[in-house]
C-alpha cells in the first residue's frame, strides 16, 4: 500500500485514523465565530469554513479579514472551501469571482488548506495551486456527484487527475442508488490507494454510503467529515459518535 501522507499544522493525513473534519455553515459573521470557537472543544482534527454560505463572500477582501478571526477562534488548522452550485454549494457566482475570492484569501488571509474543485478552468486552476504553495497552504482537489455513482474506472481516472495536478490531497463524494454503488466507491478508493502518492479523502453520501464515511483507515481514505450542529453534506455522523466508530474499527494502534 501506498504511505502518501501531507503534514498541516500538526495534523498528518494518510497516517493512523482517517482525520475528523467538521464543517462551519453561519451565514453571518457572528454565526460563523461562534461556532469556530465550539468548534475548539470539539473532537475533531480541522475545521471547514464553508464559506459560500458567509453572507460577505461576494467581496473577497470581506473574507480574507474573516479567515483571520476563524482561524483564531478554532485554534484548529481551517480548509477553506468555496463549494460551487453546480457541485452542492449554496451561491452561483463567476468562475472569475471564485478565483479571486481564494486568490485574495491566499494573499491576504489565513488558510491552512484550501479546496479546489477539479473541472475548474485548467488555467486559472494552476495559477491557484502554486500561489497555495508558494503560501505554504495545502490544496484538497476535490470532485462531487450528488445524483450518481459513477463507474469504478471514472472515479479512479478523477482522483489520478487531481494527483496529475498538483493536488496535495485527492477528494471525491459520490451518490449511491445501491449497496452496489456504495461498493464501487470503496473499491475504486483501494485500488487508488494502492498506487497514490497523495492521502485520499473518499466517500458515499447518504445513509447509504455512511459505512464509507468510518471505513477509511480500511480502504484507503485519509479523512472524514462529521457533523457538529448542521450537516453540510447527506450522511454526515455526528462528531461525537465519529471518534468513538473510528477507534473501534482500527487496524493499528497508531493514532
Amino acid at each position: 500500500m501506498a504511505n502518501a501522507t501531507v503534514t498541516v499544522s500538526g495534523v498528518t493525513f494518510g497516517q493512523g485514523r482517517p482525520k475528523i473534519i467538521v464543517p462551519l455553515v453561519g451565514k453571518t459573521e457572528e454565526e460563523i465565530l461562534l461556532a469556530a470557537s465550539q468548534a475548539k472543544d470539539l473532537d475533531c482534527d480541522v475545521i471547514e469554513w464553508r464559506i459560500d454560505f458567509y453572507e460577505g463572500v461576494e467581496t473577497p477582501g470581506n473574507v480574507a479579514t474573516l479567515s483571520h478571526k476563524v482561524r483564531e477562534a478554532a485554534g484548529k488548522p481551517v480548509l477553506a472551501t468555496f463549494r460551487t452550485a453546480k457541485e452542492g454549494g449554496v451561491w452561483p457566482i463567476s468562475d472569475e469571482l471564485y478565483f479571486d475570492i481564494y486568490m485574495t484569501l491566499l494573499q491576504e488571509g489565513r488558510a491552512d488548506l484550501i479546496d479546489v474543485e477539479l473541472f475548474m478552468p485548467e488555467a486559472e486552476v494552476q495559477e491557484l495551486i502554486a500561489l497555495a504553495h508558494e503560501k505554504d497552504v495545502k490544496v484538497i482537489m476535490c470532485n462531487h456527484d450528488f445524483d450518481a455513482t459513477p463507474e469504478k474506472d471514472e472515479i479512479v481516472r478523477r482522483l489520478t487527475l487531481m494527483e496529475e495536478k498538483n493536488a496535495d490531497i485527492c477528494k471525491i463524494a459520490v451518490m449511491p442508488q445501491s449497496n452496489t454503488d456504495v461498493l464501487t466507491l470503496l473499491s475504486a478508493t483501494a485500488e487508488v490507494y494502492s498506487k497514490a502518492t497523495r492521502p485520499l479523502i473518499t466517500m458515499s453520501m447518504g445513509a447509504l454510503g455512511m459505512v464509507s464515511r468510518v471505513s477509511g483507515e480500511v480502504f484507503g481514505s485519509s479523512a472524514t467529515f462529521g457533523a457538529a450542529a448542521k450537516a453540510s453534506a447527506p450522511g454526515q455522523v455526528p462528531v461525537g459518535e465519529l471518534r468513538n466508530i473510528l477507534s473501534t474499527l482500527k487496524l493499528t494502534n497508531e493514532e
